[in-house]
């Protein structure tokens, strides 16, 4: 069953408070005594009044919640003028490790470039060096300037704003709530131009158990949001491919929207794969491609990748795979 991400019905708000209140209770800082924290926490209506408050679903369970703010509004504390604010993001125990979180920020994202806010803003404790993770690599930037709110025994929070005014391309990990438009884009982006079966058609969309086993990165467009590509890379450790040997990374299923050829996506995919092998300390990136994608084989070479026909011994629908390998020049100290 997938995870929805809706706002909250009326009737959800006393379930949604006491979730507040649990997920900030088993989180980094624990459980917390100050009575107007608790009313905070328990305040699901009154975030709902102050602008939109999410909750991540699974058919009738609740997994996890974030308030979305307008600036001005009772419970905004950082927000400006054309900033909305996010506040109170948790999960529930039951459903970490998920991707929730990320997917309520998103979520949250959309709402507050459709209601034609300037940027999202939130902060959070120092300890919670997790979510400061998430926020970086959903593009979030630190703004160390707006550091001024104190918590007592939290200390200074962290600050992070995302503006939608920024253009460019950000490269990130997948979202659970974007498997199927990652499914969708996949798979016209190889039947753009290519005759495929059924059988690969079929995994080509199961981004759901690529993501759970694997990593799935996406180029999203930082002023619209939308997603314009993807590819998929093992976790550290791993390998995606029989491809690969000792010291390598290969990757798999790089795919651009038909609709965003031209800005140079798969380049920058592919540009982005080779830096996860130098961070990770390994000597090569490989990868297999199928004789007939002459497209994606110029890309690889203009970008430095060889041949490596001794490793062609993999036949796919009775083709036999092209295999390119670029040697990549790893930091000092860096570890596979």
């Amino acid at each position: 069953m997938s995870i929805e991400i809706r706002s909250a019905r009326v009737d959800e708000h006393p379930a949604v408070g006491r979730l507040t209140e649990h997920g900030f209770a088993t989180g980094v800082y624990g459980p917390t005594t100050n009575p107007e924290r608790v009313r905070l926490l328990r305040d699901a209506a009154g975030r709902a009044a102050s602008g939109d408050l999410l909750v991540a679903v699974e058919g009738d369970e609740l997994l996890g919640t974030a308030s979305l703010l307008r600036n001005g509004t009772d419970h905004a504390r950082e927000a400006r003028d054309g900033e909305a604010e996010l506040r109170l993001l948790t999960v529930a125990p039951a459903g970490r490790g998920r991707g929730i979180g990320g997917a309520m920020v998103l979520e949250s994202l959309d709402r507050a470039r459709a209601w034609g806010m300037d940027a999202l803003v939130l902060d959070t404790g120092p300890a919670n060096v997790d979510a400061q993770r998430l926020y970086e690599r959903l593009g979030f930037a630190r703004d160390v300037e707006r550091e001024t709110a104190e918590v007592p025994g939290v200390g200074r929070l962290v600050f992070y704003r995302y503006d939608f005014s920024r253009h460019g391309v950000l490269v990130r990990l997948i979202a659970a709530h974007e498997h199927e438009r990652v499914a969708e884009l996949t798979v016209a982006a190889y039947s753009h131009d290519y005759a495929i079966s059924d059988r690969y058609r079929a995994e080509l969309a199961d981004v759901e158990a690529r993501a759970r086993e694997h990593e799935v990165w996406v180029a999203q467009d930082l002023a619209t949001g939308a997603l314009l590509g993807a590819v998929a890379t093992p976790r550290p450790g791993a390998r995606i491919s029989l491809v690969a040997e000792d010291g390598e990374l290969d990757f798999r299923l790089l795919a651009v929207d038909p609709a965003a050829r031209g800005r140079g996506i798969g380049e920058l995919l592919t540009r982005h794969v080779v830096e996860l092998a130098r961070q990770r300390g390994l000597r090569r990136v490989v990868m297999n491609s199928g004789a007939e994608m002459t497209g994606a084989h110029r890309l690889y070479q203009r970008l430095g990748f060889s041949r490596l026909p001794e490793r062609e011994t993999h036949i796919i629908e009775g083709s036999p795979l092209l295999a390119f390998g670029l040697d990549v020049e790893t930091p000092e100290g860096a570890r596979p």
